[in-house]
């Protein structure tokens, strides 16, 4: 079980090298923009760049984690890792025609081993059989961001509004029968550039909460008296009043529900608040079990919020993974329907429920 986590940790860098391996090399990077541009975009791909680098590094993960016996990791796509890096290439090039030299390049990332040097996740034992777990992707979680790449967005106490730090690799894996977040990674491929090279440089975190003790990256942030709690800019005036008075002038906005949730786990923020069902799955899986290894969780909002109106003083419901919804199709019935509430210490979920 120990040698999962670290494939998941190894395969959350090797897309990160992929995702940045896009931006960087010009090939690639001259692809990134064509699809920019809108109505003047390169109109032969299958669909848009955008689209392929999500699905190629997904295949990758699965790819990687495929190694690791009875691991589910989602549904196939046309786009696939090959045996070798030639035949790889070739098949890129069937959708990257005639970018022969982009072909390659993406190929060779694909192929290359990754040696983590991580002591700490190498010193990790665990006993969870693998064959009860299965894993939800978000390949490149806020891709809207990454494709618009702005490096020029100020942090407010550490939390950036928008731009290309907000650009995450989420691999999370829930037990199947429970739904609970149990194992989660976060990517971070776009941390900092080298002051020496300017090129980008990435860090992870990943967390584990399946029984006693819950292991972490990270250690639990202290928590605020005043909390600072982070929204969407699409978030209703409803909820930003209710909050307001709770926080002060501690309302933040960001881009990316991981990067919010990230927020939380690093201690930038004490809660994310979501109103609507407009977060999915895979967005939410990775970050939670890390919270949960944190001594947090992350809640369904307007069940809880029932619960709270019905004078049910337990434990709010947490979001699950195992359960799509019955009504809708696709990608929609795995959509956290009620929205969230992101959090490590229980008092900042108990003043935010208490203020919505």
């Amino acid at each position: 079980m120990a040698g999962l986590l670290q494939a998941l940790v190894g395969a959350s860098e090797k897309a990160a090298h992929i995702a940045r391996l896009c931006r960087r090399e010009e090939p690639l990077f001259q692809l990134l923009v064509a699809e920019k541009t809108g109505a003047d975009r390169n109109r032969r791909f299958l669909q848009d760049f955008k689209t392929l680098a999500d699905v190629l590094i997904q295949e990758v993960i699965k790819h990687d984690l495929g190694k690791e016996p009875g691991v589910l990791a989602g549904e196939t796509v046309a786009v696939r890792v090959c045996s070798t890096p030639g035949d790889t290439a070739a098949l890129l090039l069937s959708v990257l025609e005639p970018e022969r030299a982009a072909a390659e390049l993406l190929a060779a990332a694909v192929h290359r081993d990754v040696a983590l040097g991580d002591a700490e996740l190498a010193g990790v034992a665990l006993s969870i059989p693998p064959q009860d777990l299965a894993v939800w992707i978000d390949p490149i979680d806020s891709t809207n961001e990454y494709i618009g790449g702005r490096e020029d967005v100020a942090p407010i106490e550490g939390i950036a509004p928008a731009g290309l730090c907000s650009a995450l690799v989420l691999i999370g894996a829930y037990d199947r029968r429970t739904g609970c977040p149990v194992l989660g990674v976060i990517n971070e491929p776009f941390f900092r550039r080298d002051p020496l090279t300017h090129r980008w440089q990435g860090r992870y975190h990943w967390g584990v909460a399946y029984g006693d003790p819950r292991l972490c990256s990270l250690s639990p942030p202290p928590p605020r008296p005043t909390p600072c709690v982070v929204l969407s800019r699409a978030e209703g005036l409803a909820v930003r009043g209710a909050l307001g008075p709770l926080c002060g002038d501690r309302l933040r906005f960001a881009a990316g529900a991981g990067y919010k949730m990230l927020c939380v786990i690093l201690g930038l923020a004490d809660a994310y608040v979501l109103s609507e069902g407009s977060t999915f799955a895979w967005d939410a899986c990775a970050p939670h079990a890390i919270l949960r290894a944190l001594g947090g969780g992350t809640v369904a909002l307007a069940a809880a919020l029932q619960a709270r109106r019905g004078g049910d003083t337990g434990p709010p419901p947490e979001l699950v993974y195992n359960r799509p919804a019955e009504e809708g199709a696709g990608g929609e019935r795995w959509a956290n329907r009620g929205g969230l509430v992101a959090y490590v210490h229980p008092q900042h979920l108990e003043s935010v429920l208490a203020a919505l």
